[in-house]
């Protein structure tokens, strides 16, 4: 397997200008396909709404989840998207969540967890406006995609607080989907994702924001 590691960080614009220029030394100036999955998460606002939560620390949590989810994103498109025109497909796919859909947040009531979502939202229309840039005039397929209700706990068991949280959690995605079965696993996701940038091009998914079932669909 030809597989390269590199160290790089979406608030560090130093960091990424280094890990694009060695990614174009090990690829030879191109890149086909860009999975951006990179984002700020904080268990302290998971679980509680914008009306439980102190104004100041809110505050803090949406200056820093927008530099590290908006300004991040847009410093890896920056640096990134020369190899990626470069390459041969010309995919850019940037990793979202359902939490940043309007419509199913004001139908269900889904208040928790508002600084990664509103900063995901503000992600999503970022990508929408590269794709106005150059999408249909230049090929280049840029769109956001949710990997669908994840297990990512890895075997950690979970603290009261969090449980209480996902209990509630449950009980509103129970509204949006009655059959919902559970969390799926991380191989089931990513494979799921692969699938849906593997056919997806800038007629079909051109600056679209769909989850891994290729649709609107989050779980």
């Amino acid at each position: 397997m030809n597989i390269h590691v590199l160290p790089a960080d979406n608030t560090n614009l130093p960091a990424l200008q280094k890990a694009a220029k060695d990614t174009s030394a090990i690829t030879g100036g191109t890149l086909d396909v860009l999975i951006h999955n990179a984002a700020v998460l904080d268990q302290r606002t998971a679980y509680i709404n914008p009306v439980e939560d102190k104004i100041e620390l809110l505050a803090k949590d949406l200056k820093d989840f927008f530099d590290g989810n908006v300004v991040g994103t847009a410093y890896v498109l920056d640096n990134f998207l020369p190899l990626v025109r470069a390459g041969k497909t010309k995919k850019l796919a940037v990793i979202s969540t359902g939490m940043a859909d309007l419509d199913i947040v004001t139908k269900f009531d889904l208040d928790m967890a508002t600084p990664y979502s509103v900063s995901k939202a503000g992600a999503n229309l970022l990508v929408g406006k590269y794709h106005a840039a150059l999408g249909r005039s230049e090929g280049v397929l840029l769109f956001d995609l949710s990997p669908g209700f994840v297990d990512t706990r890895e075997g950690k068991p979970l603290t009261e607080e969090k449980l209480q949280g996902m209990q509630k959690l449950g009980g509103k995605v129970a509204a949006y989907a009655p059959d919902f079965k559970g969390p799926i696993s991380v191989q089931e996701s990513v494979e799921s994702q692969l699938q849906v940038i593997d056919k997806a091009t800038v007629e079909t998914y051109g600056s679209a924001f769909v989850s891994h079932h290729g649709d609107r669909n989050w779980l």
